[in-house]
Order: structure tokens, then sequence, then C-alpha cells
């Protein structure tokens, strides 16, 4: 299948495009009033899949599609453009920004999702990373889910193969479309292509993004990017005296808080000075003392949720560097046992060699059984630096 209009933004996703598409196509005949198939579209969806897929991706496009002129996608009509920029009226999209999705976020989303459509064919909710709905926010939603107004689709997103965090009784009202990893030729192809990147460093970033688009683009293009990988995988080999535990277990934490620092800093820092604009707190004159008053109250209700942003942001950055981790770990497993898999870090091949002649089988997997420990504390809140100190002490003693 040719992937075309903005379906062409799904990488290496021919099979779930497919299914995305022919519901689309029914929406249109539902608008115009002509039959479809029973279930080629319905009201609620929950799109899962790897880390790096392309999940909200997906939603988009799918979005798109349904605000469609012509019901396929185009990518060219006022509705495609307007939904991939973001800027429809009628799709309303959902990106937590802390640990968790409240239960006033949530209301407020199911309210403004019952009215009828303004400018589109369909009121259209996307919401990312739905396993960090909060209990009540799953009762509001699960609600406005078993009884949907007429033109809305809801659009769920869950970062997982299994979407089992996502409650059950939500998960039986949606239909399940699973993305796959991307192979590494599309994922090279569409660097090329979209962001004009050298195909050698493309086929690079690509092999060993572990099947992450946005990685794969982020590696191509960002030397900082590169460099704190190799100073992750620099640590398997690096644990050679017990301070190196330390140290070790320190560059994790800084990269992580490095990487989060930087995206967050130029964001914050916009969003502080937008807040005090809109509200008068930067006005001179007379009258303005209340202004000012209201607007540094509003800054540090915004300070609040920048830093809840920050701290998810450095624990993703974290996991994503502990993925790195893992996957070293099973690239020596592999070597070892001769199984002659696909590396996932092909240009550690020699490093990778070296720990597999120098590590017993049982070893190696104490090892990644310690990478994968951590990051179940750490998603279970403990504090980042004690799991993973814990962690690089059983990496050093095998």
């Amino acid at each position: 299948m040719t992937l075309i209009g903005v379906w062409k933004q799904l990488v290496g996703q021919e099979p779930a495009a497919r299914t995305l598409s022919t519901a689309s196509t029914a929406a249109a005949r539902i608008i115009e009033n002509q039959p479809v198939a029973p279930g080629a579209m319905t009201h609620a969806w929950l799109i899962t899949g790897p880390p790096g897929s392309g999940r909200s991706t997906a939603a988009r496009v799918f979005a798109a599609a349904l605000q469609c002129s012509t019901g396929t996608g185009c990518g060219g009509c006022p509705g495609c453009r307007t939904v991939m920029a973001g800027t429809h009226a009628d799709v309303k999209l959902v990106v937590p920004e802390g640990l968790s999705i409240s239960v006033a976020e949530m209301r407020s989303l199911v309210q403004a999702a019952a009215r009828r459509p303004t400018t589109g064919k369909w009121q259209v909710v996307i919401i990312e990373d739905s396993d960090r709905l909060t209990e009540g926010a799953s009762n509001a939603l699960l609600k406005a889910v078993e009884e949907p107004p007429d033109r809305t689709v809801f659009l769920l997103c869950a970062p997982s193969d299994h979407p089992d965090d996502v409650s059950v009784t939500i998960r039986s009202r949606c239909r399940l479309v699973t993305l796959r990893t991307p192979p590494v030729e599309a994922i090279a192809q569409v660097l090329v292509e979209r962001d004009g990147i050298d195909p050698e460093r493309a086929q690079w970033a690509a092999s060993v993004s572990s099947g992450h688009v946005g990685r794969a683009r982020r590696l191509a293009t960002d030397e900082a990017a590169r460099q704190r990988r190799a100073t992750v995988l620099r640590i398997p080999l690096g644990l050679r005296r017990p301070s190196d535990v330390f140290t070790c277990a320190d560059q994790l934490i800084s990269a992580a808080e490095a990487d989060a620092g930087e995206e967050s800093k130029v964001r914050d820092e916009a969003e502080r000075s937008e807040l005090r604009t809109a509200m008068g707190g930067d006005g001179t004159g007379k009258g303005v003392a209340g202004a000012k008053r209201a607007a540094e109250a509003a800054v540090k209700q915004l300070e609040k949720r920048q830093k809840s942003r920050a701290t998810r942001t450095q624990r993703d950055t974290l996991d994503l560097a502990l993925v790195d981790l893992a996957a070293f770990y099973r690239d020596v497993l592999v070597t070892a046992s001769g199984a002659g898999a696909t590396l996932n870090h092909p240009d550690h091949a020699s490093e990778i060699s070296q720990a597999a002649s120098a590590w017993a089988p049982d070893s190696i997997l104490r090892r990644l059984e310690a990478v994968l420990e951590c990051r179940e504390a750490i998603d279970l809140n403990v504090k980042p630096r004690i799991a993973v100190e814990a962690m690089v002490t059983t990496l050093r003693q095998g």
C-alpha cells in the first residue's frame, strides 16, 4: 500500500493506515447519510504501540482525514491543513504535561466534546498518554464514551503494546489499532525525504533508534543527543572501580536533568511572559497593583504546572537512557548466544563483543534485569538517584 496525503506521516504503518483510512471513508459516508458497513466507523478508538511508533501522529492523521473535505485525508484541503497544524477548532488535543491527567481537566474536555462541530464534520478529542488518566478522570471519560454525542470521536493513545494501564471499561468500548515498530529502511527514508538529512547519517540514526522515529530524527540532527547516547553506552565497560558506581549514576541523572532543562527553559519563560502580559502584570500606572497581584498568583500556579512537567520530562529522558542501556545488554546476550539477531547498537559492535567474551550468560541476564527493575522502580515513584545507584551497583558486580 502506497501512502499518500496525510497518511504519509505514518512511517512504516501501512496496516494501521489501511484500517484508519477505511474508517475515515465510512465516516464521510455517514455525514452524507449514505449506508456503511457495520463497524466500519466507531466513536472511540485506542491507538497503541511501542515507544516511537507514532501513536499521536496516527491520531492526528486520522483526525485530519475525518475533517477532510474529501474524506480521504488528501493533505491539501483546509480541514487537513488546520488539523495537522494544530489549529482546527473542532479537534481537541490533550497532552499531559505532568504525571497524570486530572479529573477537572477531563470534565472540562468532556463538556466541550458534547457540543456539535462548529466548522468541521466531527468533534474529535485526542488524548495522548491516556494511561496517565487518574481514576476520577477515567470515570469522567467513561460516561462520555458510553453515551457519546452523534458527531464526536474519541482517540486515545497508550504507550505500550498491551494497554493494560487504560481502564478495562474504557478499553472494552474502544476499537483497538495496534502500531508496529517501524522498519529501519522506512525511518531512514523519511529522514532523508522529509527532513533533508544526509542518507548515510539517516541510515545510522535509523539503525540505532530502536524503531523510534522521533529519536532517530533527534540523533541525526542534534550533536548533544549523540553525545548523551555515547555517555550512556560507555557505562557497561566503564565500571572498573567502586567509585565508578557513583560517577556513572551521576552522569545518567545529570544527562537527564540537562536534557529536561534544555527542553523546558525557553518554553517556561515564554509561557510566564505571555501570562503576565495577558493579565496586565507588566503594566504601569494607576490601578495596576491588583492586576500585578493577580498576575503573580497566576504565574505561581503556572510554575507549579511547569515543575510537574519538568519532572515528567526528566523521567522520560532518563527512561530513554535506560532503554539504550537495556538494549546494550540485550545485544551482549544475543552475541554471546550466537543467535545472529540484529543488534540495537550496531555502531558499538566491538564493545558488545568484548562484553560477551568477558561475562557469563547468567551475569549478562542479571545486568539486564537490573536495568529493567530500575525502570520499574522509577515508574513506581522511587527517587531516580536511589534507583539508578542500586542499578549501577548490580551492573558493576554482575
